[in-house]
């Protein structure tokens, strides 16, 4: 072969290998969908709140809706947003922290950027006009009422001569974890109360009643991090309400063995706790707790366990039926990092804190279930009609016996752990690029059931939306994810998730701000029954023309496709029109190769999750064959690779997917390879390429002829990698070749500068062919 021949042909054929990994299998862990932030934007499914200055710094978010307004609490300032389709007119109030008290923060020791500032962290609703709002203080907690307005008003007003001490109601540090609810004029909190963070306590403040705190002595609370505080009623009797604490502490090995371990708990208190009279005054005299599990079995009795609770969420049902948590977990492993997502309910909860107490005889000693005689009233339980009998009036914690009291004070955890529903979690995810962080959940009724919708806030600024569907008896589930939604610009952790089912949207905020995004947009799944089906969403059906909101309903329609059990087009779509494309079914490109180089046909699925399948027909032949892949042909993610063509992989090449028993084509080639001999004619045409000067001479010669050759060997997808061939190839190696370029039949020794020129020379020019369509070319 001339030396020019050889060129062009080591050119093209480095243009052309791309090596990749094998086309992995169908994966429902792998997202559907992925849709960047311009993505989101562009379709009006999201829309971004950063304040005034760019970044909220937020730290808190209270979601009214019955005032359609989004409360948010950042860095010395609160913001109101109207709950409309983007965000119109927010308000804003700056609330920095009092004279002298960032001076005074600084002066012990703290940083003047990231913690002596006022970080607004508790947003509570308190009547219908206010808003009870505390904030860091720089280090001196502080609250205030905040004027809100009525509905309809869009107020937002701080009154600074209403601030008051906010020790207890709020952290001193902005990233120190955090839980608090507010029920009956009360705020009740989970948190560190000192400058130190080392009072673990839960706290009741705000009311007419004295303020009620956990007893410290006893270490009812090993260095907690509080996740969620809510009010969770038990029955229908309103005296036996409890507001029930989420979180994780730290604790010595339970079989007596040396370290510690993490652990996540579930604990709660009487709302009507007025604490005792003699033991345990103005202390919780009724706190219990017991340990959440949420675990995946394994052979021989071996359970990998998510220990640290990250977030939960409840799932309020319709009336008559239990309350179900939703809980997402990581795991401390050393060996590998881990999130899981376990369900529990209510009634399985209750009956853990109905069994018996856990007790051990000494700190070496293994837990056991309490033997002994429980005192009556039952300790932890509230007074109520239950208590309060002829002849026991028990109708305050003031009444209880010491007994009673110094029981629940000895005793505070329940021997039995909380299993998840089903003994296992709903969805695992190990080895992810980012972490979890949040979760909320949406009950959707669909054509073939109710599903569960989850949505996992990354540390990344991304949402994934998740179904998790499930099998049989104790068969592990089958993990759907539908979209991941890059909902901000930049990588930031998503720290608060809010959801509102009336609106169909989800709020997300982050360090930097919030974000409103759609929990569905089904015309984005496309335009084809097919594809409506094959996504697999519970919020989308195929309505007979396109992919549209389902919507329940009594009467039966005639065109309403949905299958997310199985997602199989073949039986929902039956004349619906099926293929996702129909324009590749029939459409061929013609592709050429040379002989002995690398060739690359793409093929590049809607979906990920699909399988990818080639096929082939050889010239001559009526039927197709798979293809098979050995070293030489490769089948990657993007396509399928040759790294050696022969003649005998002419053909015409048929790319199809494979989703769910439904085959779908994605793209045809006729691929044509050109001998090697046949390659040194096409330069007969040309002028010799003596020298690097004789580039130019070559293209004014016969411009038109020499770059349709070139490009359609390369094609023009494949001219972006003129750039890496160049650096790789030509700049490092081509003075091995030098004397080939020149005609001189030999090896040249050493690095030739004119070969390095005539490499530069035409990377420029296949760049700027590349930045011209293929119809400037032509035109040329």
């Amino acid at each position: 072969m001339a030396g020019s021949a050889w060129a062009i042909c080591c050119l093209l054929g480095s243009l052309l290998f791309h090596v990749g990994s094998p086309s992995p299998g169908p994966s429902p862990s792998v997202p559907r969908l992925r849709l960047s932030y311009r993505d989101l934007l562009a379709a009006n499914r999201s829309a971004v709140f950063l304040g005034p200055r760019g970044s909220l710094d937020l730290q808190v978010m209270y979601l009214d809706e019955y005032r359609d307004r989004l409360f948010l609490g950042g860095r010395d300032a609160l913001y109101s947003l109207r709950l409309d389709q983007a965000w119109p007119d927010p308000r804003e109030v700056l609330w920095p922290p009092q004279p002298g008290q960032k001076v005074e923060c600084v002066r012990k020791g703290k940083d003047p950027l990231t913690e002596c500032a006022n970080f607004v962290r508790v947003l509570q609703p308190h009547n219908r006009t206010h808003v009870l709002a505390c904030g860091t203080g720089a280090f001196q907690p502080i609250c205030t009422f905040v004027t809100v307005g009525h509905r309809g008003e869009h107020v937002l007003h701080l009154d600074p001569s209403s601030v008051e001490n906010g020790r207890g109601r709020c952290p001193h540090e902005p990233s120190r974890p955090f839980a608090s609810t507010f029920v009956g004029g009360e705020l009740y909190t989970g948190l560190t109360a000192d400058f130190l963070g080392r009072e673990a306590m839960i706290f009741r403040s705000g009311g007419p009643r004295p303020a009620l705190r956990s007893d410290s002595d006893q270490r009812l609370l090993q260095d907690p991090r509080f996740v969620m505080a809510a009010r969770i009623p038990d029955n229908s009797d309103r005296d036996d309400d409890k507001v029930y604490f989420f979180f994780s502490e730290t604790v010595p090995s339970p079989d007596g063995g040396p370290g510690h371990v993490t652990v996540s708990r579930v604990g709660r208190v009487c709302v009507n706790d007025a604490g005792g009279q003699r033991v345990l005054v103005n202390k919780w005299s009724t706190f219990l707790k017991a340990r959440l599990v949420c675990s995946v079995p394994g052979p021989g009795g071996a359970e990998t366990h998510f220990d640290q609770l990250e977030d939960v969420f409840l799932l309020w049902p319709k009336a008559g039926k239990s309350l179900e948590v939703y809980a997402l977990f990581s795991t401390i492993s050393a060996v590998f990092q881990g999130f899981a997502v376990c369900v529990y309910h209510m009634v399985d909860i209750w009956e853990v804190f109905n069994g018996p107490f856990a007790h051990r005889d000494g700190p070496q000693h293994q837990w056991g279930p309490y033997g002994g005689k429980v005192p009556f009233p039952r300790p932890g339980v509230c007074p109520s009609k239950m208590t309060a009998q002829p002849g026991r009036p028990f109708g305050s914690t003031k009444d209880y016996p010491d007994e009673v009291l110094q029981f629940v004070r000895d005793h505070p955890l329940m021997f039995q752990p909380v299993r998840p529903r089903r003994g296992r979690p709903v969805l695992v995810k190990t080895h992810l690029a980012q972490q979890l962080r949040q979760i909320v959940v949406d009950r959707v009724e669909a054509e073939d059931g109710v599903y569960d919708v989850i949505f996992l806030g990354t540390d990344s600024g991304s949402v994934l939306k998740v179904i998790a569907l499930q099998g049989s008896g104790l068969t592990e589930p089958e993990e759907v994810v539908l979209e991941e939604l890059q909902v901000f610009k930049v990588p930031t952790p998503i720290t608060e998730m809010e959801i509102s089912v009336k609106r169909q949207t989800l709020y997300v905020g982050s360090p930097l701000g919030v974000v409103r995004l759609q929990l569905h947009q089904c015309e984005t799944y496309g335009s084809a029954c097919a594809e409506c089906c094959l996504a697999r969403d519970p919020y989308c059906a195929w309505d007979g023309s396109s992919c549209a909101r389902y919507r329940p309903s009594s009467g039966k329609r005639r065109f309403r496709r949905q299958d997310i059990r199985h997602g199989n087009p073949a039986v929902q779509c039956l004349g619906q029109g099926q293929s996702q494309n129909k324009e590749a079914s029939g459409l061929v490109t013609r592709v050429f190769g040379t002989e002995h180089n690398s060739t690359f046909l793409e093929c590049l699925p809607k979906s990920p999750q699909a399988a990818v399948h080639w096929f082939l027909q050889r010239p001559g032949d009526k039927g197709t064959d798979q293809v098979k892949t050995d070293e030489r042909v490769v089948q990657t993610a993007q396509g399928l690779l040759f790294r050696r063509l022969s003649r005998l992989d002419a053909g015409n090449y048929t790319c199809t997917t494979l989703e769910h028993g439904f085959s779908q084509t994605v793209v045809r080639f006729a691929l044509e390879v050109i001998a090697a001999a046949q390659l040194d004619s096409l330069f007969l045409r040309e002028p010799r390429l003596e020298a690097p000067s004789a580039w130019g001479s070559l293209a004014s010669a016969s411009p038109k002829a020499w770059y349709k050759d070139i490009l359609q060997l390369t094609g023009f997808a494949n001219l972006p990698r003129v750039d890496e061939y160049c650096e790789r190839v030509w700049c490092r190696g081509v003075g091995e070749r030098s004397g080939s370029f020149r005609g001189k039949g030999k090896q040249a020794k050493g690095k030739s500068w004119a070969g390095l020129e005539l490499g530069k020379k035409m990377k420029s020019r296949v760049q700027a062919e590349h930045n011209r369509t293929p119809r400037e070319v032509e035109a040329t």
